[in-house]
């Protein structure tokens, strides 16, 4: 694994691709306080039940602790979390950047996923629909959360993501993907700014990465801890509550088993765990840290259900990445 070196601005400032747009190194990802939310089949999609006041208290806060990123979707409990997110932000809206998401087909009254439509008429419905929730004119970062389009359908809304542009409803535009092949496609759009993608210190994504580097993409980085993994407070046989999407995880959610937490994958964090916790940092704030100091295109977007896991993931920000040196310690302890 190469860092092409990570430089660090005093405010912890980072530039979303080729938009010009500027946000915190840290954005906060809005999946979770969407509430619970399902497929048809009972598989739950979201992370349980949530506190919405709670929810507010916590976006305020990082709000107050610098944070100006927030990324949600209009799947996230079926609307309900982009509502959230409009209700917290309220009169503060100008000054953050809000990124959603498109895509998967919805219904709100069920609280159910109930397919998808990739067609360019559903993105403009879809956006409509965003926007009133998000009680806003514009999105900043309108992102495709099909992470496996068919490229050609995908260069279609790319072309529509850019009528978006010219009608002033998004400022830029993004796919949410593991593919570099797909996430090139929506590059070659002008205001194509980044792609989001997992990444996180068990899941290094170096192909992904060096797209970004060579395209001018930022890197918004999905699951950067690991779905909990890497916050410490998930151990061997913990059980979930039956609403939790990792208490019944789905073929692409690696780490968890019906049991809970993986013990291999638990016994990986132990490996991490001097190395990321050295400087003060807790478990969560070195892992967010390893991100930053893999590439400087690097956004992590952890997600939060408490004032408190607001308050320890913006408090990675006053600590910065990790150095070249803890990078190598990190791959050697991985055997990468």
């Amino acid at each position: 694994m190469e860092s092409s070196g990570s430089t660090w601005s005093d405010d912890g400032r980072r530039t979303l691709g080729r938009s010009g747009i500027e946000v915190s190194a840290l954005g906060f990802g809005c999946w979770a306080i969407g509430g619970e939310w399902a497929r048809p089949d009972g598989q739950p999609l979201g992370w349980g039940k949530v506190d919405d006041d709670e929810s507010v208290r916590a976006i305020r806060r990082a709000l107050d602790l610098g944070v100006t990123f927030f990324d949600t979707a209009d799947a996230y409990g079926t609307g309900h979390s982009e509502r959230v997110l409009a209700r917290a932000l309220g009169k503060r809206r100008a000054d953050v950047v809000v990124a959603t998401k498109w895509g998967n087909v919805i219904d709100e009254e069920r609280r159910l996923a109930v397919g998808s439509d990739d067609s360019p008429e559903y993105a403009r419905r879809a956006l409509t629909a965003s926007l009133r929730r998000l009680d806003t004119d514009h999105i900043d970062l309108y992102q495709l959360h099909i992470s496996d389009a068919d490229p050609e359908r995908a260069a279609q809304l790319r072309d529509t993501c850019e009528e978006f542009v010219r009608e002033g409803l998004v400022r830029a535009y993004a796919w949410s993907t593991d593919d570099p092949e797909r996430a090139a496609v929506f590059a070659e759009g002008e205001h194509c700014a980044a792609v989001q993608h997992r990444l996180n210190v068990l899941q290094d994504a170096p192909e992904m990465l060096a797209l970004c580097e060579e395209l001018g993409l930022a890197s918004i980085n999905r699951s950067p801890l690991a779905m909990g993994l890497l916050t410490g407070r998930r151990g061997t046989g913990q059980s979930l509550e039956a609403g939790d999407i990792r208490s019944r995880p789905p073929a692409w959610l690696p780490g968890f088993g019906d049991g809970g937490a993986d013990p291999e994958w638990l016994a990986r964090v132990d490996a991490l765990r001097s190395v990321l916790t050295s400087g003060g940092r807790t478990l969560a704030q070195g892992a967010l840290a390893w991100l930053w100091a893999r590439s400087p295109r690097t956004v992590p977007i952890p997600g939060f259900r408490s004032v408190a896991q607001a308050e320890e993931n913006a408090g990675a920000l006053a600590q910065g990445p990790l150095t070249a040196g803890q990078l190598t310690e990190i791959d050697d302890a991985l055997g990468r």
